[in-house]
């Protein structure tokens, strides 16, 4: 080896070192802050809806009496941190919002209702097609407002890898559902745990993936780290995808390529099928309004609740006799 590649090697590996060093302490600091956070409460991750059929997706969670007054609505501060730009504003009933706005506000929106329709947590959001802000110069269009109530402490983010949830039904669901959307946005950061307090005095501790932005987007054949710019808010490459690739040993190998691999190896097939059940409840009529919720066109709307239909009926399809291996597609 000459003199000029042992440099070149030398200096790629001392990089990549430096990196995961980084990162590595990141991580330690982020879990440790984290830890400490953390109130005392009951955790939950998902709680049976009951009749998924009376769940309203064109409002969500917030139902109509949560929608923000934008008779008059006013900049607190732009938010720092994010692929999209994101402002505090105050609306005209003094109720505070993240405003955010971009390419994800779309997808976030439609994402989070599809699992709150199906009994995980999720943001109070509301898709805004045009706004006035007061202490801005333009009118924003397409803005996702999510709630900020004052009586609720956000903490950020809790790990994948490790939480109260992980080997549950209820966990692997999610994954699943990440895989559903195509959000590859899977990272720590974009979580969140909702102190809400009970009637009781307990709190619940609500464990929802924040971010939802990075979903319904083209599915790439490439590693993650090789992607250099991820495709969000698609929903012609989106509809064209699948979303399993084959089932070997009684797991679900998913068309699916995210940083975090290692989180989608071990979904069972009674677990994804319990996920496609779930979904399947759901009317054509709520998929639809979903998408609605989100302002996407009519042939939008149309082409993305055929997407997710035929990503269900790919879940509801998964072989019941676990010895059973599929081949690749």
């Amino acid at each position: 080896m000459n003199k000029s590649i042992r440099v070149g090697v030398f200096g790629a590996a001392f990089v990549i070192v430096l990196v995961v060093g980084v990162s590595i302490g990141f991580a330690q600091k982020y879990k440790s802050n984290n830890e400490n956070s953390i109130p005392a409460g009951h955790a939950l991750l998902w709680r049976d809806p009951g009749d998924t059929h009376e769940r309203n997706l064109l409002l969500g969670p917030g139902g109509e009496s949560m929608r923000p007054d934008l008779s008059h609505v006013t900049l607190i501060e732009k938010e720092k941190g994010g692929y999209s730009t994101k402002y505090r504003v105050r609306d005209a009933s003094g109720h505070e919002w993240s405003a955010k706005i971009g390419k994800e506000a779309q997808s976030e929106t439609a994402a989070s209702r599809l699992l709150w329709a199906i009994g995980y947590f999720a943001e109070v959001n509301y898709l805004v097609p045009s706004v006035r802000v007061e202490g801005l110069k333009k009118t924003l269009t397409n803005v996702r407002f999510s709630a900020r109530p004052k009586d609720i402490k956000r903490v950020d983010g809790f790990a994948w890898s490790n939480n109260p949830f992980v080997g549950s039904r209820e966990f692997q669901g999610l994954k699943v559902m990440m895989a559903l959307i195509n959000n590859w946005d899977i990272k720590d950061s974009n979580n969140k745990i909702l102190v809400v307090h009970g009637d009781n005095g307990e709190n619940e501790l609500q464990y929802e993936v924040h971010d939802l932005g990075g979903s319904f987007g083209k599915v790439s054949h490439l590693p993650r780290f090789l992607q250099f710019k991820p495709d969000r808010n698609n929903p012609t490459a989106y509809a064209r995808s699948h979303l399993i690739d084959k089932v070997k040993n009684g797991r679900v190998d998913f068309h699916y390529s995210v940083k975090r691999k290692d989180l989608f190896k071990n979904i069972s097939v009674e677990d994804a099928r319990w996920i496609g059940a779930q979904l399947s409840r759901l009317s054509d009529q709520q998929i639809e309004d979903a998408f609605r919720s989100a302002n996407y066109t009519p042939e939008q709307v149309h082409i993305l609740t055929a997407a997710v239909r035929k990503r269900v009926a790919e879940l509801n399809a998964l072989p019941q006799n676990l010895s059973m291996t599929d081949s690749p597609r």
